[in-house]
């Protein structure tokens, strides 16, 4: 459990966990391979805010403790971009981190 409210006070006592908001995997769309920071990037903006994901052993990491609403743009040299329709992160209930969104994007070589 990440977050608890004390029974005396209603004071929230949330973990130390820093969490992750988007939790990206690429692909391509014709082999089904996975993708790496070698080959894409993958950025994420909501509104003025833009962040260049973070690649981590088989996932792009980003929006760190951060609620809002991103685009993706995944774009690589051997890749066509994409860009996503608009995902949504939001608080968890106690208001302590944020609810990780696993999302799975597929891209068409050029």
């Amino acid at each position: 459990m990440a977050c608890s409210k004390s029974t005396t006070d209603d004071a929230i006592t949330c973990t130390e966990e820093f969490v992750y908001g988007l939790n990206v995997t690429v692909r391509d769309a014709n082999t089904d391979v996975l993708l790496t920071n070698d080959e894409v990037t993958v950025l994420a903006q909501d509104n003025d805010y833009s962040e260049m994901l973070a690649f981590s052993s088989v996932v792009f990491l980003g929006a760190g403790e951060r609620p809002g609403t991103y685009i993706l743009t995944v774009a690589g040299a051997n890749y066509e971009t994409l860009v996503s329709d608009p995902i949504t992160i939001v608080l968890t209930e106690d208001e302590c981190h944020v609810i990780p969104q696993a999302i799975e994007v597929r891209v068409q070589p050029n």
